[in-house]
C-alpha cells in the first residue's frame, strides 16, 4: 500500500485488517498518535486525513491509500512549532501529555471546520459560526484529557483561533481594497 504521510510518500506491506493507527505506530514508527481506548472514544489517536480529523484507531489503513495523512510529527518540529503546538506550550495545555498529539491534530482540523463555516451543535448562528468557549468545548468534545487540562487547552485553541480570524479578516479587507 502507498500513502502520503506528513508530505512524504511511504509504502507499507501490511495485512488489510491493519488499522491506520497501527500502521503509523507499529510499521512506520510514527508514535506521536496514541492508542488510548482503541474504540474511538478518547481521541488520543486523532490524525488529519485530507485535512479532516479522524480517529485513526477506527479506520483501516487500506481505506486511505493515496490520501494525505498528517500526524503530529508532520505539523511542526522542535525548531519550528506549529502555532497550536506553541500555544499549548504557552498556555500549559498539557499535563501528562498523552492526549496532546490528538488534541492538537483535532484542533487543527476543528479550526479548518470553523474557517469553512461549519456549524456545531452549539452554534448560535449557522451562517457564521464563531469560536467562543462553548464552541471550542463542543467541537473538541471527542478528545478527552484525563488530567483535565481543558481550560488551558481551550485557551490555547482560542488564541490560535483568534489569530486565524484576524488573518482572515485582514485578507478579506485586502481583497476588498484591491477589487
Amino acid at each position: 500500500m502507498q500513502f502520503t504521510i506528513n508530505g512524504q510518500r511511504r509504502e507499507a506491506d501490511v495485512d488489510v485488517r491493519t488499522t491506520l493507527l497501527d500502521l503509523l505506530r507499529e510499521h512506520l514508527a510514527l508514535t506521536g498518535s496514541k492508542k488510548g481506548c482503541d474504540h474511538g472514544q478518547c481521541g488520543a489517536c486523532t490524525v488529519l486525513v485530507n485535512g479532516r480529523r479522524i480517529n485513526s484507531c477506527l479506520t483501516l489503513a487500506v481505506m486511505h491509500q493515496d490520501d494525505e495523512i498528517t500526524t503530529i510529527e508532520g505539523l511542526g518540529s522542535p525548531e519550528r512549532l506549529h502555532s497550536l503546538q506553541a500555544a499549548f506550550v504557552a498556555h500549559d495545555g498539557y499535563q501528562c501529555g498523552y492526549c496532546t498529539p490528538g488534541q492538537i491534530c483535532s484542533a487543527v482540523g476543528m479550526l479548518g471546520e470553523v474557517a469553512a463555516g461549519w456549524g456545531s451543535h452549539v452554534s448560535a448562528d449557522l451562517s457564521s459560526p464563531g469560536l467562543n468557549t462553548d464552541e471550542i468545548a463542543e467541537r473538541m468534545s471527542g478528545n478527552l484529557c484525563r488530567c483535565a487540562a481543558y481550560p488551558n487547552i481551550r485557551a490555547a485553541i482560542a488564541e490560535v483561533g483568534a489569530d486565524h480570524a484576524s488573518a482572515a479578516a485582514t485578507s478579506a479587507r485586502r481583497e476588498g481594497v484591491s477589487a
